[in-house]
């Protein structure tokens, strides 16, 4: 589905939806949608579901401005995929007669809650809508500060929440790919995205030299350095080739194994620090008689 057209940025005609069999050669993607379409496993699944029960759902659409016969996707991108893959001729659909912002955030609330959406293409689609509601002029107040709009952009996230998404984008599109793959958490990713471009790039370097991502209290204590003016190539590396405390081996042993030759009602910590005081008490002994030794 590789074809794109200007959409338009103004439906005059207001009328209710209407339900209609398009052909696929009368459909384009909405401009800029942020979801992709792959051929994956989950691509298979969904041809295999519209080969045996047909398509279920009616994709949403609405017309393009200046033609009488052509149609932007709202929702339906990947079910249409499919059935381009399939060799199907047409779609259900339902006609929404509406403005781009209208669209807009139609195409977000119809989209955003699959489980497939990953956390960028969630950030892509709230900005979107946010844009969309600020233009409309339907917020809580229509010049307001970005967190009083945010407030309206989800039914199921907080405004702060979905801030945090649209933060992603903007990092560059390695980080933003290391977000949705699960290799970077969310966390961290938004405390580098108030980084300039340059220093993202920097702890791209850095990831695929030492092949370790930073933490979220590194990426807390790299963005205070870039505020005080003194966050560099350099200070960056040093920071992620920090051992985390995650990394720290530890020694765990079974309690039944070492409980008969502790005090009675010694609790965890007293054993642990009953163990090291042994162990020194050991490493001393072991000292004292190599040096008796070397006499």
């Amino acid at each position: 589905m590789e074809k794109i057209k200007k959409s338009a940025e103004k439906v005059d005609i207001k009328q209710k939806p209407k339900l209609a069999n398009i052909k696929l050669e009368k459909l384009y993607p909405f401009e800029g949608h942020p979801y992709k379409v792959v051929d994956d496993e989950s691509m298979e699944e969904l041809k295999e579901s519209i080969k045996e029960k047909g398509m279920l759902n009616r994709i949403i659409v609405r017309p393009l401005e200046n033609t009488t016969d052509e149609y932007e996707i709202i929702s339906g991108h990947r079910r249409v995929h499919a059935a381009e893959l399939l060799g199907i001729k047409e779609v259900p659909a339902v006609v929404y007669f509406i403005d781009r912002d209208e669209a807009t955030v139609l195409m977000v609330d119809s989209n955003c809650q699959r489980d497939s959406v990953s956390p960028v293409e969630k950030g892509k689609a709230y900005k979107m809508k946010l844009d969309a509601i600020k233009h409309q002029g339907t917020s809580r107040q229509v010049v307001g500060k970005l967190k009083e709009s945010a407030e309206s952009v989800s039914e199921t996230e907080s405004g702060r929440t979905v801030q945090r998404f649209i933060r992603l984008t903007y990092l560059t599109p390695e980080l933003q790919e290391y977000v949705d793959t699960g290799k970077m958490k969310v966390s961290p990713a938004v405390e580098i995205s108030f980084l300039n471009e340059e220093r993202q790039r920097d702890i791209v370097d850095c990831i695929e030299e030492n092949d370790i991502f930073p933490s979220h209290a590194q990426t807390r204590r790299m963005r205070q350095l870039d505020t005080e003016g003194k966050l560099d190539y350099e200070s960056i590396k040093e920071i992620i080739s920090e051992l985390k405390p995650n990394q720290v081996e530890k020694l765990k042993i079974p309690m039944d194994d070492i409980r008969q030759y502790v005090p009675y009602g010694y609790t965890p910590q007293q054993i642990s620090e009953l163990a090291i005081l042994l162990f020194k008490q050991n490493y001393e002994r072991q000292c004292r008689m190599r040096d008796d030794g070397a006499r």
